[in-house]
């Protein structure tokens, strides 16, 4: 079984596809936020919202064309007519082919606020541009972090630094270099395992360091590398060194970490990070070469913007 021993953490203070995707947004609220509010009178049932009539009464989110009706004019969503085996969920009327053209067409005068809105996003935006502008936007909620677990929770970074730390009981660190050791018993056997997670604060931004082993090819190997908890943009402000090395040798990496953006295994697959082969970090680990015994130091640090060369130069903690 893998293991991570904390033997020295030096802490030093910083100085400082996308159109078919679902809308989970609360339609009510977004009606509440619109600049446009508009209303629809339908016979018999007074006032309603067109942001309502744009809801689908399978999976309440919003409908995109093609938006399907049945015979008494009950309309739903393309992907949940064919969940209703093409029964409409109101009146159960066979649904057939028939096209709701008119709501269609109501849906492009539309402008709506961005469903993350409540999380800081000002903009407004078509009722067709909305939803791609949402698979990319910044205010989006972020996935956890933690590898080797299907954890689903998202949240902004705040929140998820305290899922990350009373949930998965993650070890958190204040500085901006590291020093690990990684124990295994039986290095031999090279399956997919993952070290505890480690956060690190500096710089006033929250780092994630990954250690694990697993099958390159047919290869064993071992990899770290850092994650930065916020946006791409962000990220490249930083860069961070990884050096692992016994016996008058040693492997050094440098990089700037990639945003939690990208999912833990996308990293680990473009194998952007310090890789181990198996038989290098046996060596590293000295003695009968039977159990694996690896020293990680790393330090992060800032580039600093210089306006006048227009160039990054680094800024470091000492």
């Amino acid at each position: 079984m893998a293991t991570i021993e904390m033997e020295s953490v030096e802490c030093v203070p910083s100085s400082d596809g996308i159109e078919d995707e679902e809308i989970q947004s609360s339609v009510s609220s977004q009606h509440q936020h619109s600049s446009k509010p508009h209303n629809v009178l339908l016979s018999g049932i007074g006032p309603t919202s067109v942001h309502e009539l744009l809801e689908c009464p399978v999976c309440t989110n919003s409908m995109y064309p093609p938006i399907h009706q049945c015979r008494n004019g009950h309309t739903l969503c393309s992907t949940c007519k064919t969940r209703v085996q093409n029964r409409c969920p109101t009146c159960r009327q066979e649904l057939g082919d028939i096209r709701c053209l008119a709501l269609e067409k109501v849906a492009e005068s539309l402008e709506l606020p961005c469903k993350y809105y409540s999380l800081g996003c000002p903009e407004i935006f078509p009722y067709y541009s909305k939803l791609k502008h949402e698979a990319i936007c910044n205010f989006r909620p972020y996935s956890c972090p933690y590898a080797g677990s299907e954890c689903s929770v998202t949240g902004d970074i705040p929140y998820l630094v305290s899922h990350l730390r009373d949930e998965h009981k993650v070890d958190m660190h204040t500085g901006c270099t590291f020093n690990h050791r990684y124990v295994k018993s039986n290095p031999r056997e090279v399956e997919n395992a993952t070290w505890m997670l480690t956060v690190f604060h500096c710089f006033g931004q929250y780092f994630c360091l990954h250690f694990e082993a697993f099958q390159l090819g047919m290869a064993p190997v071992y990899m770290a590398f850092l994650r930065f908890m916020g946006n791409e943009n962000d990220s490249r402000n930083y860069s961070y060194s990884l050096e692992v090395g016994a016996n008058g040798r040693k492997l050094l990496w440098e990089g700037s970490p990639r945003s939690i953006r990208d999912s833990h295994r996308k990293v680990r697959d473009s194998h952007d990070g310090l890789i181990i082969q198996r038989n290098m970090a046996l060596f590293f680990s000295g003695g009968d070469r039977k159990e694996l015994k690896l020293r990680v130091t790393g330090r992060i640090w800032k580039e600093q913007q210089n306006p006048d060369a227009g160039v990054c130069i680094p800024t470091f903690v000492s």
